[in-house]
């Protein structure tokens, strides 16, 4: 009997069979409730033990009885979502639009002051240039007027010392001719000069 019981052991049990896939029940039919099994099913429970139920296909058709509602529920939600991400994309869109023209605005301003500033500062130095040009032009015709004076002048000193040098070069030869006179009359009467005396 112990050879029995140990080719018995030995034997191994029979496989639980797969759990029946249930069919899709409507969604408008409640599922039944589910019965208390009857009293030997739970003694084989307890002596067997629980078949290893596929959880995923369990899974699967509880989300197919669900998916009618929530995919209602989730394509409104999606669809608000996405027209909230095409209403913020637009209104991110308008901004940076707006963005940019204010920049070009901003910036041709800028430049149209800089070209007025610009414009400003070549007129401001041609007049300042031409205000010099003008002076250094008086300063020339200045020069040229004091230069004129001033050969002038140098004529005049130069033809002053000529009258000045020929009034000394008249008394220097009236000097000389008086001289020699005094002394031509000196030697005609044999007499000596009293001022030649004075000297020695």
């Amino acid at each position: 009997m112990a050879e029995l019981q140990t080719k018995q052991e030995a034997v191994p049990a029979p496989a639980p069979a797969p759990a029946p896939v249930p069919t899709p029940v409507p969604a408008a039919v409640e599922p039944p409730l589910a019965e208390a099994p009857p009293v030997n099913v739970v003694e084989k429970k307890a002596v067997a033990p629980p078949p290893v139920a596929d959880d995923t296909k369990a899974l699967i058709v509880v989300d197919n009885e669900k998916i009618p509602e929530p995919v209602k529920k989730n394509a409104s939600l999606d669809r608000d979502i996405a027209l909230a991400e095409i209403g913020k994309e637009k209104r991110l869109s308008n901004v940076k639009a707006w963005e940019d023209s204010e920049k070009t605005k901003a910036e041709n301003k800028a430049q149209k002051q800089l070209s007025t500033v610009a414009a400003w500062e070549n007129s401001k130095k041609a007049a300042l240039e031409a205000q010099l040009r003008k002076i250094e032009e008086q300063l020339e015709k200045k020069k040229a007027e004091y230069g004129e004076k001033i050969k002038n002048k140098v004529a005049m000193v130069h033809k002053q010392a000529e009258e000045k040098r020929a009034i000394v070069e008249a008394q220097r030869a009236e000097a000389i001719l008086k001289a020699e006179e005094i002394a031509a009359k000196h030697n005609a009467t044999g007499t000596v000069p009293k001022k030649l005396l004075g000297c020695f």
